[in-house]
């Protein structure tokens, strides 16, 4: 069934602020396997011009997927979360996460398609610092593959 395209414009709630530590830097850059000393060193970080350890670029895609889970799991939308794959995420980013930022999340859905069955759903994820400055804004993008026939 083809998702509600009075939905796209749609924007939720922002979340509660997320509190990024050292620590969560640490071990993302030590899983994503980047030994950039400006995500662990604050030395290394305030030699660049930060006050503090910045996050990998790919980072905040845990707390905008998260927020987004508000488009994913509201009824009225109706997906189907179990045929749900991620297509694509892109960042746009006016500043690094730093170290101590309170971030939330604003999603919007952006656009929903469908083609060959499948619906596409684009959501923008707008995140802000505790003092409401953009800090970047993250696209992601959800299928729901179309339904397998009997």
């Amino acid at each position: 069934m083809a998702l509600d395209q009075s939905f796209v414009g749609r924007s939720y709630p922002p979340t509660e602020p997320y509190e990024v530590g050292r620590e969560k830097i640490r071990e993302f850059a030590e899983a994503v396997g980047d030994p950039n000393p400006a995500y662990t060193d604050p030395e290394a970080a305030k030699a660049l011009g930060h006050p503090d350890v910045i996050a990998p670029p790919t980072f905040v895609f845990a707390i905008t997927f998260k927020a987004a889970g508000q488009v994913v799991q509201d009824p009225q939308l109706g997906l189907d979360y179990s045929r749900v794959v991620h297509g694509d995420q892109k960042f746009s980013y006016v500043r690094p996460v730093r170290a101590g930022d309170r971030l939330t999340v604003t999603s919007t859905i952006e656009a929903i398609k469908s083609m060959a069955g499948n619906d596409i759903l684009d959501i923008r994820g707008e995140v802000h610092d505790e003092a409401g400055e953009h800090v970047v804004t993250a696209w992601t993008k959800l299928v729901a593959r179309a339904a397998e026939e009997a």
